[in-house]
């Protein structure tokens, strides 16, 4: 390996683990902003006519059934310890009857001596697994390349990063953000898998949802704000630069919720991750039109508390919450769920004015 490529691959390395230490012992997460999910209130039904045995919260999404609608979303890889956390909670998601997410495989692309560390399939045989890459490594890459990562890890979608923010914020990060419509328009039309837009914590606005339609994407993680940003995850490990720009934009990004409101009825299916921590916010955020949704964070720390098994005892919680909120209103299926109806406070309302004129002054 050229002496240039081992650098940068080692850069990579370094800060995997960084990421990984910060989210585990840091405060990471907004400190003011929210998700917005408090804002958001499903209606209580006294008489439902249903018992939980009754429930079905199954989904069939990008070609697999899940058991449940969420997904561990991507986070680490490229050294042994992102191998140990990715094979973990790899078999959490398959236990669990849920979907997986790698870490960004930039590092693998850079140095593909660590195409081990992503290589979870055999933790997961059977549930839905989603590769990763960064929108900047995709735009340098010929579809080929790409496709040879989604392959080596044997996934079933591509989720291509979104996260000018992080970047910007980021000593050693991009600079530049040009021809990502277009990047994702050839990975839709070349590659053998879907592809999934994913922001990294600051949300999707409508019209931004509304072009990637146009360009072919069909699905959108939203990752909206209120959960860990990585505006703040870059502003502790960074420079003196890193640390001025970073408090400026603490508080950067769509709420989770309001991205939610915005892209509902675009014609995309959408993953609802950013802040998502209870039940009943996977409830709200299912009835705001997501298919499923996601985190990484709680599962995170839970598995560093108490390993696989209490990784898998933080989703049961979810997942019981989820439950309860579905008996609640009514909803038998998550059909049922999609179509109760919200009542929405006015710092929601105030965000889907924007886009539709009314926050023009």
């Amino acid at each position: 390996m050229p002496a240039s490529r081992d650098k940068v691959g080692a850069v990579l390395r370094a800060r995997k683990n960084s990421h990984l230490e910060l989210c585990q012992h840091e405060d990471v997460e907004y400190r003011g902003k929210t998700t917005l999910f408090e804002d958001v209130e499903l209606l209580h039904n006294a008489l439902p006519e249903l018992a939980l045995d009754d429930l079905d919260i199954s989904v069939e999404f990008l070609g697999k059934r899940l058991r449940a609608p969420f997904v561990i979303t991507g986070m680490t890889g490229g050294t042994a310890e992102g191998f140990a956390v990715n094979r973990d909670l790899a078999t959490v998601a398959e236990r669990c009857g849920i979907g997986f997410g790698l870490g960004s495989q930039r590092v693998m692309q850079r140095d593909p001596a660590t195409a081990d560390t992503f290589a979870v399939r055999e933790f997961a045989p059977t549930t839905l697994l989603l590769a990763n890459i960064g929108i900047g490594q995709a735009s340098e890459q010929s579809s080929a390349e790409v496709q040879q990562l989604i392959t080596a890890v044997r996934a079933d979608a591509l989720c291509v990063h979104l996260n000018p923010a992080q970047e910007l914020i980021q000593p050693e990060g991009d600079r530049g953000f040009r021809d990502g419509y277009r990047t994702l328009a050839r990975l839709c039309a070349d590659l053998t898998v879907p592809v999934i837009a994913k922001e990294t914590g600051c949300g999707i606005s409508r019209t931004v949802g509304e072009r990637l339609r146009g360009v072919g994407v069909r699905h959108v993680d939203v990752s909206g704000a209120g959960g860990t940003s990585w505006v703040r995850v870059e502003t502790l490990r960074g420079n003196a630069r890193s640390r001025q720009l970073g408090e400026e934009f603490a508080e950067w990004g769509i709420p989770t919720a309001a991205s939610l409101a915005m892209l509902r009825g675009c014609g995309l299916e959408l993953i609802a991750s950013g802040g998502i921590r209870s039940g009943l916010e996977i409830a709200k955020a299912l009835a705001l039109g997501a298919r499923v949704c996601g985190a990484a964070l709680p599962l995170y720390r839970a598995y560093r508390d108490g390993g696989i098994d209490a990784a898998t005892l933080r989703v049961d919680e979810l997942i019981n919450g989820l439950k309860t909120a579905m008996l609640l209103t009514g909803s038998r299926t998550l059909a049922d769920l999609s179509c109760q109806p919200l009542v929405l406070g006015e710092r929601i309302k105030a965000w889907l004015a924007v886009e539709s004129g009314g926050g023009k002054g």
